[in-house]
């Protein structure tokens, strides 16, 4: 599976921006897909996921309410869209995949990442 992230960028504190993963090389359709993000001197942390098959979403309490994960089977691709950013929400995002048995867990494939800085 290779996933491809996009759509970072700058942006002032409270704007907003729009994630995308792009997948290939497998079936989209039955693959979990999540998103993490790692600050300068920070761990990776989980932001959002979404399964294959409920479509249910999960976030990580500090973006509920804020971010907005979805998919298109059609177009392979996952998206994030973050409104209310925070300069605290500055970090790279990756997007990943897995297909064992629900969103939480080890995944198995990585994009690149895409930078994120939010101004304040």
């Amino acid at each position: 599976v290779q996933l491809q992230a996009s759509g970072g960028g700058l942006v002032q504190a409270g704007g907003s921006l729009r994630l995308s993963c792009a997948a290939s090389g497998s079936t989209f359709s039955r693959l979990h897909i999540g998103w993490f993000r790692q600050a300068p001197g920070k761990e990776r942390e989980f932001v959002s996921g979404i399964s294959w098959s409920s479509g249910s979403t999960y976030y990580a309490d500090s973006m509920k309410g804020r971010f907005i994960m979805s998919r298109d089977n059609a177009k392979n691709t996952a998206y994030l869209q973050m409104n209310s950013l925070k300069p605290e929400d500055t970090a790279v995002y990756y997007c990943a995949s897995r297909s064992g048995l629900g969103v939480f867990g080890s995944y198995d494939y990585w994009g690149q990442g895409t930078l994120v800085t939010v101004s304040s």
